[in-house]
C-alpha cells in the first residue's frame, strides 16, 4: 500500500496564524475529536467508515467531526477512487506546542513527565525489562537490522517479518524453512530510523490483552555511535522477566557484533549457560 504524508506549510500573517489557532484550540475542545486524532496518530489514512467502526456515534455525527477538524486544518484528505481518506497534519499542533506550551514550561513539563514515568512503572502489577547498548554505526543500519528478514535470520535465529507499518501483523518466523512463527502480533508505532513499538504475543494468545507484552526499540545518535535502549513491559510475572533479561542482552551483543564487524559471534550467545 502506497504511504501518503498529508502535511500543510504556509506562511501566514500574525492575524491568520492565530485565527487558525483559535480553531485548532476550539476542535481539540471536543473528546470525540480527540478520539478521531488519536485514531488518526494510530493509522493515518482512514476511511469515514473506518473511524465510524471505532466511534459509537452516527456516521452523519462523526463527518460533522471530521469536517471541523479539517477546518482546523488538523486533518487532510486525499481522494482514491470513491473513497475519501483522513490523515492527520501535525503541523498545527506542533505549532501549538511550540508557542503555547514548549517556550514556557519546557523544564517543568520534562520533569513532571519524568515523574509520571517512574510512578507508572512503580504502580504497575506487570514486570519491565530495560536494556541499554551503544553501537558504532547508524540509525539507518540499526533499525534495517531490526527490521530486514535477512539480517535478523542471521543474528537473532528467527526472521522479523512485516511491512512494519503502523497496525501491521508482524511475525517471528522460523529459519527452518517450515514458515512457523513462534512469536506474534503488532506493529503499534512505526518510526524508521529512530523508534518501533510492537505488540508480541504467542500465537496461541495472540487475541488476549492479557498475555500480551511489548517491545520498543528507541535509537538515538550520537556523532559516530547510536544509543539503541530496547524496553520490554507488560510482562507476566519475573519469571518472564528473568528470561527475557537473558534472551535481549545475547540478541543485541549478536547484532552489535554484526554491525561493527559484518559478522555475529562464532557461537549462539543465549546457548552460553547463565552460571
Amino acid at each position: 500500500m502506497q504511504v501518503i504524508a498529508c502535511i500543510t506549510l504556509s506562511v501566514h500573517t500574525s492575524d491568520e496564524t492565530d485565527d487558525e489557532t483559535d480553531k485548532a484550540f476550539k476542535a481539540l475542545a471536543d473528546p470525540t475529536r480527540r478520539r478521531l486524532l488519536d485514531l488518526l496518530h494510530e493509522r493515518s489514512g482512514q476511511t469515514l467508515g473506518e473511524l465510524c467502526g471505532h466511534i459509537d456515534m452516527a456516521r452523519q455525527s462523526v463527518t460533522q467531526h471530521l469536517a471541523v477538524l479539517e477546518a482546523a486544518n488538523l486533518v487532510s484528505t486525499v481522494r482514491r477512487g470513491r473513497e475519501k481518506l483522513h490523515y492527520l497534519n501535525p503541523v498545527p499542533l506542533h505549532e501549538m506546542q511550540e508557542r503555547w506550551i514548549e517556550k514556557f514550561e519546557r523544564p517543568r513539563l520534562r520533569a513532571l513527565s519524568a515523574v509520571k514515568r517512574r510512578a507508572e512503572e512503580v504502580m504497575s502489577d506487570k514486570p519491565t525489562f530495560v536494556y541499554v547498548t551503544y553501537i558504532e554505526s547508524t540509525p539507518e543500519a540499526v533499525w534495517r537490522a531490526l527490521t530486514d528478514a535477512e539480517l535478523t535470520a542471521s543474528y537473532w535465529g528467527h526472521s522479523n517479518v512485516s511491512d512494519w507499518r503502523p497496525g501491521s501483523r508482524w511475525e517471528h518466523r522460523r529459519t527452518d524453512g517450515s514458515g512457523i512463527a513462534d512469536v506474534v502480533g503488532t506493529v503499534l508505532e512505526s518510526e524508521p530510523p529512530t523508534r518501533l513499538v510492537t505488540v508480541w504475543a504467542d500465537p496461541a494468545d495472540e487475541d488476549n490483552p492479557d498475555k500480551q507484552s511489548r517491545v520498543t526499540f528507541d535509537i538515538h545518535p550520537h556523532a559516530d555511535i547510536v544509543r539503541l535502549t530496547v524496553t520490554h513491559e507488560d510482562l507476566p510475572d519475573e519469571t518472564a522477566r528473568g528470561e527475557v533479561a537473558l534472551g535481549w542482552p545475547a540478541v543485541l551483543s549478536n547484532l552489535k557484533s554484526l554491525i561493527e564487524t559484518g559478522s555475529p559471534l562464532p557461537q549462539e550467545p543465549w546457548l552460553v549457560p547463565s552460571r
